[in-house]
């Protein structure tokens, strides 16, 4: 019954009840099922509830549901009603058991069903995901594999046009005739259309005339398209063809495949550069080639902001905008063909970048970001390889929040290893990160940065479920609402570390479930191990996320840690202790490779091989390094750890010895080098020859035949040591040998030959390596005698001195010269390759085999040939030369002409690519020898001399080198009369040698006074001689004049110690050192020698004065910048009792500075007048001696003076300002002073302005003007104030503009009218003293003048109080004066007295004081004493 009535309760309160249940639920261990398959065990003894009762929680999260229910949880949902008993509720209980066994088995049977329907799903999402997969990577553009091809057939006649395309997506197919849509349904009988598993037939019956024209066949798909080109020719009785000049379509030449024809060769970028790498095509690409794919060591390029690749018709770029280490390896680019791929492939270096700091470190590389939380991530790196001026000590790593732009170090010791756990964070920030590698010069340059980070909890996606309803709506249900109200979180699990070293521990654990939805933060504690005493690890750190990196644990000690979590309703319980954890042992670096072996690979790479160490773990790559032999300067190979124990090194000079050696790399650092590999020489690896080319029949004899042929373009390294030959009659298959020794020259006789057969040739080069591939079968020659009147052809066509625009054309005389000798040969030339357009190179034959040829283009390619003449016509054509290229190789040297040390005139040549076997071969004219009798050749490593024993006339000519196994090495010198005089003269100097003068007869005074001739050679040897000449006889040192000779530096001096007239000559030095030999002479007379005489007197005279005080410093003067003048001297060697004085025409000066301790004694004139002209004299002497100065600053010192003062003067002068004044306007510029010296003019407008009425031009001491007045508006503009000094201008500028002029004319107004009540005001002239005294019992008279327009009034005051007492005072007014009379005064009558004149202008007021005194008294010492 208790059933039936909770499943009939209201609505209500069903939602209620399952609200209540959810809260519980989560609160409640449940049984959960593990899998599908699991039986479901059921309650013991506690009370289910209802499934009606059941949360929306524990349906959705079955898997999380507990097993069992209890008591208290059935109590709390259905209420707590106390009247119901303990039976009810067992009866309840049991009845609601049984339901939920029901449930049970419901539930297990769905979840079985849902299982198997969500298995399906993912099967069926894998296999479409796995097709799509497929297509895509089988996705290829759409290709004609079989083109349409070109047919001629008669009328009335079945022709079928097939054609075969492939591509994915199928493409779509459409046939054109004569460029419209091909509509075979209008036409049935006459054309089908069939396809049959990817070939498409057009079958066209019974072919008519109007059949003929051009099919095309398109095939169209989202990739791209192709097109396929035929000519069908229809032939009827009436002969009409048509198309017939096709024979070959447009079509099927436009699907001839690109391939590579020119691409990038091993690079070298610095770092932060650019980079471009570009391969070109030997024709436009097709559509299905136009994606050339990219990779970096096998890993597919995508385009970004930082590589962009880009496609055009015959090239493919790729450009790095900013290379950095990581990118350094080996690119390659693949083009798709037919049959697969084509992918050409080249090493990329990045080089170091300039240090930050001189003897910094390189950049670390490969900087990366893992373990990331919200609050923390963990890096790691790779070590530079360029330690730069000591070893990396250590890391600094630094983080940008890119929200601030700022970079930050997160280490403040610096971090050896190369891992580091970054702590702090804010959760949902961008961050980037790099390192710099530090030694002792300081931090190095950082890495790359890495991509941006965004800091958030890892596992957030694993708290949310998405629950799909029906018509494809989703429920999105979190963890955190499903844990109903629990508050308080529960305590983590699973503490322990995740990441060890040395220095750190990183702790990691799994959050509690549940949570208690609301943000957790975390506690973390430690302990020794085995102790009970807990101390908070996070101090006041907020820990967001499960890591935390614990930095200050105590070597070889053992700690546990656990963790608490934290929301804001409050704090967990401690989890579980960790187990014990201390430090990682510290990681030592790795050990070196070993058994580095460098082997020959080109003439600018070397193969370098090594062997890995025993203990390889933790080995990221290696460093290899290497430097010339014996020089010990160690350069970097690569910057980017090279993970293979083989490495082909890049960029090595050729003919140069290297060292190498390397280095393991790890997270530890960088090992030690390894044991440098042995010496080895840049030079090619010896291989076996290429095949010769160009098989000639030189000439038939009817049962032999001379055959020749061109040399191998490659030797392989090694001189070509001989060439074998097979033949076979045309329409055989089998070669047969013709030699068996091998031929030594390019051509070789073949004997035994059946007359009218035909036979084909091959050829073989060998040398040391081996014999090489054979030569391409010639055609086939006819055995017969050769009768023709011409010539054979000629052959051997070589080339030599390949220069810029021009070239050198030798070849061999040809071995039949028909019916009268060659008389001469004709040049043919044809641009390009291909060898279609010949073009006769000469007017007239030549009569050499040889032939310089210029005027070409450089950097075009050209073919050659020659024809030989004779008295009968041209003979045949030589074969074609192979095609050369007209342009300077680099390194190219040329042959240079001298004169060595000996004496002897040489030709020298330096070659930069010879091998120990090569020869250089000296010719004269190309083909001459060069006389053994005459010249001596010489080769010392990679150059050669040619050196004349005696040369002459007979020896001028065009003389050429080249070597003996690189022809195309090769250098000519055309030896001329000219430059065997030139050089004759430079042998007789050699032969004959001077003694170099470093410096000729100079000639010294010394302080003192003595007097030193000398002059310099060239350092000599110590068997030199000198032989000293004086006015035709030879002279030796004296006690007055000594000669020195020293060898060493090449000095001859002599010395006087007191120059005379008897010294006054000629000195020539003679000096012969070996068989060199010089002389110098020295004219020392007349004025030269009249001037060093007197001042070696000077100077004896002046030590003498130096004796006693002396001016160090003459009299000077200056003007400073505050045009003051200063006249100035400095004394030295003074003592207490020296007297210093100045004087000027005669008069001792007082007033001048003198400080005794620097010397330096000064007179200052503030302002210079002429009483400033005059003799300065400063005398200083004591008991040893006196000095005197003078200066006169008169005449042209004196206006000298006034020039730099007047200059000084401008130069201090401002800009022009305006005043304003009664009269007018006042245009001034104010200076430090004024003087007349100084010539200033005034301009108004570019126009001098005269002194006029209206303008008065006016100076003062300190200001110049010019005075406008009763302005108007016609004064508006330019002024313009110049200032001549005597020697240059000096300008000023003012704009008298409509608003500058309007103010200062209201200026002007205002004081004008200022000054007219000024000029009328009252006012008191003259007459009152300002304190009188009289005797009491007198009469007092005070009278004043005044004056005023119109006329003042007139009031006398007493105490500041006017008098109107007409008794004792009279006051008496007139037109001008006014006076006052006091009768009888008393002394009460003393006081101030005023008189106080006004009109409408103005008035004044001046006061008197009156003292009476009486008889007897002395009246003030100050007063004016009346009556």
């Amino acid at each position: 019954m208790e059933t039936k009535m909770v499943m009939q309760r209201k609505q209500e309160e069903q939602s209620s009840q399952m609200s209540h249940s959810m809260q519980l639920s989560s609160q409640i261990k449940k049984r959960t099922f593990t899998s599908s398959d699991e039986d479901a065990s059921y309650s013991d003894w506690h009370p289910i509830i209802p499934a009606d009762l059941m949360s929306v929680k524990e349906i959705l999260n079955i898997k999380n549901s507990s097993r069992h229910r209890t008591w208290e949880i059935l109590q709390e949902t259905m209420g707590a009603d106390e009247e119901y008993d303990r039976e009810k509720w067992t009866w309840f209980g049991n009845e609601a058991e049984s339901v939920e066994i029901d449930v049970i088995r419901n539930q297990h049977a769905l979840r079985s069903h849902v299982d198997k329907m969500a298995l399906r799903r993912q099967a069926e999402k894998k296999q479409s995901a796995h097709m799509k997969y497929l297509e895509k990577l089988s996705q290829k553009a759409p290709d004609f594999t079989i083109p349409l091809r070109a047919h001629t057939v008669w009328e009335g006649m079945t022709v079928i046009l097939s054609c075969s395309v492939q591509g994915c997506p199928p493409p779509k197919v459409e046939w054109y005739k004569d460029g419209e849509p091909l509509i075979t349904a209008s036409q049935p009988w006459n054309y089908s259309l069939q396809k049959s598993v990817g070939l498409w037939l057009l079958e066209i019956r019974r072919c008519t005339r109007e059949d003929a024209g051009e099919y095309k066949v398109v095939a169209r798909s989202a990739l791209g398209e192709a097109t396929t080109f035929a000519t069908l020719v229809v032939n009827s009785c009436q002969g009409a063809v048509a198309g017939s000049e096709h024979s070959q379509t447009t079509g099927l030449q436009q699907q001839k495949e690109a391939q590579f024809d020119i691409s990038f060769a091993p690079s070298w970028v610095k770092e932060g550069s650019s980079l471009s790498l570009q391969c070109t095509f030997t024709s436009a690409l097709l559509p299905f080639q136009q994606d050339v794919d990219w990779f970096r060591d096998g890993v597919q390029l995508q385009q970004s902001n930082n590589v962009d690749m880009k496609t055009f018709d015959n090239k493919a770029v790729i450009t790095i905008m900013a290379a950095h280490k990581e990118n350094e390896g080996v690119y390659s680019a693949r083009l798709r063909t037919r049959d697969g791929y084509e992918e050409h492939r080249a090493f990329v270096y990045v080089k170091d970048a300039s240090a930050a700091v001189l003897g910094g470190p390189a950049s670390p590389l490969a900087v990366e970001v893992s373990d990331v939380n919200r609050d923390y991530v963990f890096l790691t790196w790779q070590p530079p390889s360029a330690d730069g001026a000591s070893p990396v000590e250590g890391y600094y790593v630094e983080r940008c929040d890119l929200s601030q732009g700022e970079w930050v170090c997160c280490n403040v010791q610096i971090h050896k290893m190369c891992h580091f756990p970054v702590f702090g964070l804010k959760e949902g920030a961008l961050y980037q990160f790099r390192v710099r590698a530090v030694n002792n010069a300081g931090a190095g340059r950082p890495s790359k940065a890495t991509e941006p980070i965004l800091t958030a909890d890892p596992l957030e996606h694993t708290r949310t479920m998405v629950v799909k309803v029906d018509r494809g709506r989703t429920i999105t249900i979190t963890k955190d609402e499903l844990e109903g109200r629990v508050k308080a979180p529960f305590p983590p699990t699973d503490v322990g570390a995740c990441e060890l070293s040395d220095t750190y521990v990183v702790l990691s654990w799994t959050e509690p479930e549940p949570r208690g939805r609301e943000p957790l933060t975390f506690y973390v504690e430690r302990s020794l191990a085995g102790k009970s005493s807990w101390e908070l690890a996070s101090l006041d750190m907020v820990v967001n996320s499960p890591r935390f990196p614990v930095f200050d644990l105590v070597k070889d000690k053992q700690y546990c840690f656990r963790v608490r979590s934290i929301n804001k309703y409050g704090v967990s319980d401690p989890s579980d202790p960790s187990a014990p954890i201390s430090l990682g042992k510290p990681q030592a670096v790795p050990p070196p490779p070993h058994s580095v072996m460098a082997i020959r690979d080109t003439d600018t790479s070397v193969l370098l091989q090594w062997q890995e160490p025993k203990d390889k773990l933790n080995i990221l790559g290696y460093y290899l390094y290497y430097s010339e032999a014996g020089k010990q300067e160690w350069k970097t190979v690569n910057n980017k750890p090279i993970t293979a124990t083989r490495f082909i090194v890049h960029g090595l000079k050729t003919w140069k010895e290297y060292v190498f050696r390397v280095k393991s790399v790890s997270r530890a650092g960088n090992s030690r080098y390894s044991d440098g590999s042995h010496p080895i020489m840049v030079k090619s690896a010896i291989n076996a020859p290429s095949s010769p080319s160009a098989i000639a029949l030189l000439l038939c004899t009817g049962s032999e035949m001379v055959l020749g042929w061109r040399s191998p373009s490659s030797n392989g390294g090694n001189p070509v040591r001989g060439y074998y030959l097979d033949q076979k009659e045309k329409g055989t298959e089998t070669w047969r040998e013709v030699n068996i020794k091998p031929a030594k020259e390019k051509q070789l006789k073949v004997s035994d030959l059946k007359s009218g057969h035909f036979y084909q040739f091959r050829v073989f080069a060998a040398n040391a390596a081996g014999i090489g591939k054979p030569s391409d079968a010639s055609e086939a020659f006819l055995c017969e005698k050769w009768t023709m009147p011409e010539p054979g052809c000629p052959y051997d066509l070589e080339f030599r001195e390949v220069r810029d625009g021009s070239l050198v054309l030798l070849w061999a005389a040809p071995l039949y010269e028909g019916q009268s000798p060659v008389t001469g040969y004709v040049l043919e030339i044809s641009q390009g390759n291909q060898s279609d357009n010949w073009t006769i190179l000469t007017a007239k034959p030549i009569s050499e085999t040889h032939y310089k040829v210029t005027g070409l283009q450089t950097g075009h390619t050209y073919c050659f040939r020659v024809s030989a003449v004779n008295n009968a016509g041209v003979g045949r054509a030589s074969l074609p030369s192979e095609p050369v290229t007209v342009q300077t190789q680099p390194g190219t040297k040329e042959i240079m002409i001298g004169v060595d040390d000996d004496g002897f005139i040489f030709l020298g040549y330096e070659a930069v690519g010879m091998n120990e076997e090569s020869e250089f071969l000296w010719s004269k004219n190309f083909t001459e020898p060069t006389d053994s009798q005459r010249t001596k050749a010489e080769t010392r490593q990679n150059r050669s001399v040619l050196t004349f024993t005696d040369p002459s006339e007979e020896d001028l000519g065009l003389y050429t080198v080249e070597l003996s196994d690189n022809p195309h090495l090769s250098s000519s010198y055309d030896f001329t009369a000219k430059d065997l005089e030139h050089l004759k003269e430079l042998s007789w100097q050699v032969r004959n040698p001077l003694i170099a003068l470093k410096s000729a007869w100079q000639v010294e005074v010394s302080e003192q006074g003595s007097v030193r001739l000398w002059l310099q050679t060239e350092s000599l040897s110590s068997s030199a001689d000198l032989r000293l000449v004086f006015n035709d006889r030879e002279i030796s040192s004296t006690p007055r004049c000594k000669i020195n000779f020293d060898r060493a530096k090449g000095l001859v001096e002599i010395l006087f110690d007191q120059l005379s007239q008897e010294d006054e000559g000629s000195y020539t030095a003679q000096l012969r050192d070996g068989r060199a030999k010089n002389q110098c002479t020295l004219v020392f007379v007349d004025q030269k020698f009249r001037e060093i005489l007197a001042l070696a007197d000077w100077n004896r005279r002046d030590i003498q004065r130096k004796a006693g005080p002396y001016f160090k410093e003459f009299l000077t003067w200056s003007v400073n910048e505050d045009c003051e003048l200063t006249i100035q001297c400095k004394v030295t060697n003074t003592s207490k009792d020296t007297s210093f004085k100045w004087f000027k025409d005669g008069v001792e000066i007082k007033d001048i500075a003198y400080d005794q301790t620097s010397g330096v004694s000064s007179l200052t004139i503030p302002q210079v007048t002429k009483k400033e002209a005059g003799s300065y004299r400063a005398v200083v002497s004591d008991s040893r001696g006196e000095d005197i100065s003078t200066l006169e600053l008169l005449d042209d010192e004196y206006d000298k003076l006034l020039k730099q003062l007047s200059e000084q003067c401008a130069l201090s002068a401002g800009p022009l300002r305006i005043e304003s004044t009664a009269e007018g306007f006042k245009i001034y510029s104010s200076l430090k002073y004024y003087i007349n010296f100084l010539k200033t003019s005034w301009y108004f407008k570019e126009k001098k302005i005269d002194q006029e009425a209206r303008t008065k031009p006016g100076s003062s001491m300190q200001k110049v003007w010019i005075e406008i007045l009763n302005p108007t508006e016609n004064d508006k503009g330019e002024y313009t104030l110049e200032m001549f000094d005597g020697k240059e201008t000096h300008k000023r500028f003012y704009e008298l503009s409509t608003d500058a002029f309007a103010k200062a004319l209201l200026e002007h107004q205002r004081l004008k009218q200022l000054a007219f009540a000024e000029k009328n005001r009252a006012r008191v002239i003259k007459g009152l003293p300002d304190v009188v005294a009289i005797m009491e019992d007198k009469s007092l008279c005070l009278t004043c003048f005044i004056d005023g327009d119109p006329a003042p009034e007139v009031f006398w005051l007493r105490n500041d109080r006017e008098i109107l007492d007409q008794t004792q005072f009279t006051i008496t007014k007139e037109s001008k004066r006014t006076s006052i009379t006091v009768n009888k005064v008393t002394t009460e009558d003393s006081g101030k007295y005023s008189i106080f004149v006004r009109n409408q202008y103005g008035s004044e007021t001046v006061d008197v004081t009156l003292s009476v005194y009486k008889k007897g008294e002395k009246p003030p010492a100050n007063a004016v004493e009346l009556g």
